[in-house]
């Protein structure tokens, strides 16, 4: 995407430009970011926040080629390359939910060690 901003007309270097640089940035941090999490329910908002910058992308996309700044070709190839990381980002999503339900689905019990139930059972034992 930085290429297609070099390419752009000067006066669009600094708008629309500027705007695909900043999306294209978004989407790869907000993946970094939620791999940075150990929650799969902020992992997945991430997830989804780089989708949506996805989306943005292609609808910078659009404009270039409404404005003839790019061939139809090369919208149509970045279109194509951009609908491979929605379904990497689709998919990555559908795993992190599946994991979050099997593990919501796993009880966890740690055995009870006496000398510290009982330790804890009477608040004014010090």
């Amino acid at each position: 995407m930085y290429a297609v901003g070099r390419g752009l007309p000067d006066f669009e270097k600094y708008e629309l430009g500027r705007q695909m640089r900043r999306a294209s940035v978004s989407l790869t941090n907000n993946i970094a970011e939620g791999q940075g999490r150990y929650h799969y329910l902020d992992e997945i908002k991430f997830e989804l926040q780089a989708r949506g910058s996805l989306a943005e992308l292609v609808d910078d996309l659009n404009v270039c080629e409404d404005e003839h700044y790019l061939s139809s070709t090369d919208v149509a190839d970045l279109k194509k390359q951009a609908r491979e990381v929605q379904r990497l980002i689709n998919g990555y999503i559908r795993f992190l939910r599946n994991r979050k339900s099997e593990a919501s689905l796993i009880i966890r019990e740690s055995p009870v060690d006496d000398e510290l139930s009982n330790e804890f059972s009477d608040p004014f034992n010090f």
